[in-house]
């Protein structure tokens, strides 16, 4: 199911308030954190190289995509790691998360990636079906108790 006019927006004052105002459902939230929190982890940790935008369908926001775009340093340095991915819980199931993903996903490879890099914590109701599905795949690492996933991208 492809879900028409999905696209990715930046986060400014005219819209940060009603990106925050996204949620996940309540079995979700042991999996990914609030758009707020998202963007204070941001904030603090600019090292990461963070890079978020809204999700969008029409004029609508209804999801939040977070990367560590390349960073400098660290456990995941010039790689690509998706950090933070949510859509709103009244727009799950109609294709919107993978439609999001696909843009993200073309903007990396664009950008010269070879693969990208998540994790998920693991537990009933956990997102690894809905990155299994994508065609992510384990990577056998576990960083701070979650399992870290690859999605290699085929050479063009």
């Amino acid at each position: 199911m492809r879900s028409p006019d999905v696209h990715l927006r930046e986060i400014t004052d005219d819209n940060r308030d009603a990106v925050r105002a996204l949620h996940v459902r309540k079995r979700q939230k042991q999996f990914v954190a609030s758009v707020s929190k998202s963007l204070k982890e941001a904030a603090k940790k600019p090292e990461t190289n963070p890079w978020y935008r809204a999700v969008y369908r029409g004029d609508e926001p209804v999801g939040f995509v977070m990367l560590s775009w390349k960073p400098p340093g660290g456990l995941y340095e010039g790689r690509y790691f998706l950090w933070r991915f949510l859509v709103d819980k009244r727009y799950q199931g109609r294709g919107i998360g993978r439609e999001a993903l696909t843009q993200v996903v073309a903007l990396v490879r664009a950008d010269g990636a070879t693969e990208l890099l998540t994790s998920y914590w693991p537990g009933d109701g956990e997102p690894w079906p809905f990155y299994e599905k994508f065609g992510f795949e384990p990577t056998g690492e576990i960083d701070d108790g979650e399992i870290v996933l690859r999605l290699t991208f085929p050479t063009q």
